[in-house]
């Protein structure tokens, strides 16, 4: 397996991902910033939790894309609009709702939260990056 997750022991506890991924792959994949555009042209979600769901579907799609997986992720950047810590259960929400659908890891693998004032389109709340690894 190419990649690894783990959180070493004397970092933050119970975190919702992993703290560190090690990786042996060859090849890298890169999946820029992914919104909560829907497939079929309907109106994105107008919720944080739904918005998360759809952009990871999304970064999931990308992802096959390149022939990789979840599991081949060693990094995902989070992008949130107006960041609150009391958002965290909308968010986690959204991820709640599509990690088995998308065969997305829980804990997940080293994420990065970021605050944006903006994002590139009105009604945009969250965009996802992420970097996998694979042979």
């Amino acid at each position: 397996m190419p990649v690894q997750l783990f959180s070493p022991e004397g970092m933050l506890p119970n975190a919702p991902y992993h703290h560190v991924a090690s990786a042996t792959g060859t090849r890298s994949v890169y999946v820029a910033g992914q919104v909560a555009h829907m497939e079929d042209g309907l109106p994105i979600p107008e919720d944080l939790a739904g918005q998360v769901a759809q952009a990871l579907r999304n970064v999931a799609r990308g992802l096959a894309g390149a022939d990789a997986r979840f599991q081949d992720v060693v990094r995902m950047t989070f992008y949130v609009t107006a960041w609150q810590p009391e958002k965290i259960g909308e968010l986690m929400a959204g991820i709640q709702l599509v990690a088995e659908e998308i065969d997305l890891p829980l804990p997940l693998p080293p994420a990065s939260l970021i605050e944006v004032v903006q994002l590139y389109e009105p009604g945009i709340l969250v965009e996802i990056e992420a970097t996998a690894v694979v042979d």
